[in-house]
């Protein structure tokens, strides 16, 4: 049963959904609590169960976090229920001309469309873009040296519980080929967010942000509308809002984590740069403010309680699956000497950090999800390591460095921009004729 003592405005908006969303909201109970969501301490705490206890005891904060579970995007799924008048590819075109136009160029746009655009380009309080544009530049030096390192073991973090990892699996990205094209599509999109200028409302990021709002809501109406393939009282509302904290919270919630541990309640000038920008994308992907902590111990709270909430179960036909197609996956066709070699420490790296910063080291616990680690992947891992770590540290010297700092900042961009070319483009897109129903 659901406690609804302390936040009525929140639940008259999971409620007012059945009403606005109808073919996405309509044949769920929004009134009952989805197996998926539990008040007992999850065992998967990412690591930190000490801090589970004092959390679990947060009565107003584990309310919100049952409230946002069945909570989907409004403007978004709105704008996405109406492709039963428009079809996929009209809805896709329009929304692609707002971004890049304006709603005005949109010939005979609908008001959903209007909704969608108008809740992206509004400016919270917070928002500070100078702030934005200086943790966009400090950024840039992961993006370009870490993070294509490890996207593939980020990700495969994502596939850890049945309950947020089926929407995925019933999407049919099970293959290697889809696999990899999820891979390369969320790494596009970070990447497009720190390029200088791409936040703006007309700029690449912008328009990325709302793209993948669309994919997400299409998803939700494509698993909705077909008889047999969600279970809304096992799994609740398809992707909801406390599925979406992990992805774009992480590295805030590291950083978080960091700050407590070294007994500081505030942020460094750097870390606040990096923690606004992380904000805002999360803003623009459509997470409601309150999941969106300004403090270390703000953030930290709100992720743990997350995944504290989140019953923890592992499937091995859908986790395991979904873990087993990212890993084979081929992430770069680079066939020249220096290609194969930059294959080989990706995926020996991207096991090490995906092993260490989710699984707590585990590796046993790693082999048994098909991910094995040997001692010629640590090896490789650490030639990787090497490589990467003094590349970031060469470039935060160079960023120090009076009259260097823009010429090494400018040589970051160029990097950034031939990895997006790697990448390939990125559709954000979600046909519902290729999805699969659910099992288990």
């Amino acid at each position: 049963m659901q406690s609804r003592r302390f936040h009525p405005d929140l639940w008259r908006q999971v409620d007012a959904q059945a009403d606005l969303v109808p073919q996405i909201c309509g044949p769920i109970d929004l009134a009952a609590t989805p197996e998926r969501f539990t008040t007992e301490p999850s065992s998967d705490a990412m690591g930190f169960g000490e801090m589970t206890a004092d959390i679990m005891a947060d009565a107003p904060l584990i309310e919100m976090m049952s409230a946002y579970t069945l909570m989907g995007d409004g403007v978004a799924d709105a704008y996405a229920a109406r492709m039963e008048a428009f079809g996929f590819r009209r809805l896709i075109d329009m929304l692609e001309t707002a971004c890049d136009k304006g709603i005005e160029a949109v010939a005979d746009a609908p008001p959903e469309l209007a909704a969608f655009i108008a809740d992206m380009a509004r400016k919270p309080d917070w928002l500070d873009m100078d702030l934005i544009a200086e943790g966009a530049r400090i950024e840039r030096n992961q993006y370009a040296h870490l993070v294509p390192f490890a996207i593939r073991g980020a990700f495969l973090a994502t596939f850890l519980n049945k309950y947020s990892a089926l929407p995925m699996a019933l999407t049919g990205a099970l293959s290697d080929k889809l696999a990899a094209k999820r891979v390369h599509e969320t790494a596009t999109f970070f990447t497009l967010t720190v390029m200088p200028g791409a936040l703006e409302r007309h700029g690449a990021a912008f328009k990325a942000a709302a793209m993948v709002r669309l994919m997400h809501s299409m998803v939700r109406f494509n698993v909705m509308r077909r008889q047999g393939v969600w279970d809304s009282a096992v799994y609740g509302v398809p992707i909801p809002q406390v599925d979406q904290m992990p992805a774009g919270q992480i590295g805030s919630f590291l950083i978080a984590f960091k700050a407590l541990r070294q007994g500081r309640e505030t942020f460094t000038l750097a870390e606040r740069a990096r923690i606004e920008i992380a904000r805002y994308r999360c803003f623009l992907l459509g997470l409601p403010e309150p999941l969106l902590g300004d403090s270390p111990r703000a953030i930290a709270r709100l992720m743990l309680a997350r995944q504290a909430t989140l019953r923890s179960a592992y499937d091995e036909e859908t986790c395991g699956a979904l873990v087993r197609g990212t890993m084979t996956t081929e992430l770069s066709h680079d066939r020249t000497l220096l290609g194969q070699i930059d294959r080989e420490l990706e995926r020996s790296f991207s096991k090490a950090f995906f092993i260490r910063q989710f699984l707590q080291g585990d590796t046993a616990r790693a082999g048994r999800m098909g991910v094995a680690y040997g001692a010629r992947d640590r090896k490789l891992a650490l030639l990787a390591a090497g490589r990467i770590f003094s590349q970031v540290r060469l470039y935060d010297a160079l960023a120090r460095a009076p009259g260097i700092r823009d010429m090494a900042d400018r040589r970051l961009v160029r990097k950034l921009e031939g990895l997006l070319a790697r990448y390939g483009r990125a559709d954000f897109t979600s046909d519902g004729e290729t999805y699969r129903p659910a099992h288990g």
